[in-house]
């Protein structure tokens, strides 16, 4: 799959895996991959992500993040049906970190690195790389670049995709972006 990518997508994929490093994790997750593509520039993705206002917000999709992995990468949809539930998940992360330390839930998805040197992606993450083959063949495309990776990443649930929605950038919005005839100001 990965001799359809092209230099902006394997650049994005190469990111992940660095942030993944940087950060000690285990495994490269759909949140590495956003955060490769907001490092991007003079790409399609970074394009769009400009025309949507999200740039020079970095550090706030970055701290939007960190916060959901401070959670034990749960969204606050997964809060919301919690909280339905007469469960309170704030509370139930302050009492854990109090007894075992701040940043415990994230830290349990930390650890070392296979044989091979290389870090494996989550389920999600190859998932969301499949999907964007099948977004760039949807649209005709026989390459898969970064803009197709940031529209799986809008398409699928979860932390990542909450959190750009949170700064204006929806599957929606890209897609009108790059497609659609211009930008669209994020609201």
């Amino acid at each position: 799959m990965f001799e359809r990518f092209t230099k902006d997508a394997r650049a994005v994929v190469t990111g992940a895996v660095g942030h993944c490093e940087r950060t000690g994790e285990e495994r490269v997750d759909e949140a590495h991959l956003l955060l490769a593509l907001l490092d991007r520039e003079g790409s399609r993705a970074s394009f769009a992500l400009a025309s949507l206002g999200l740039a020079g917000r970095r550090d706030a999709v970055a701290r939007d993040l960190a916060e959901a992995r401070r959670r034990g990468g749960l969204s606050r949809a997964d809060a919301d049906a919690l909280a339905g539930l007469g469960i309170d998940l704030t509370e139930i992360v302050s009492r854990v970190e109090e007894v075992h330390g701040e940043g415990v839930l994230a830290a349990s998805r930390r650890g070392g690195v296979r044989r091979t040197g290389r870090r494996p992606f989550t389920r999600g993450a190859k998932d969301l790389l499949t999907r964007s083959l099948r977004t760039a063949l949807a649209h005709g495309d026989r390459h898969v670049g970064d803009e197709h990776l940031l529209l799986a990443l809008t398409a699928r649930p979860g932390v990542p995709s909450e959190v750009l929605a949170d700064h204006g950038v929806t599957y929606t919005a890209v897609e009108r972006v790059l497609w659609g005839g211009g930008e669209v100001k994020a609201g």
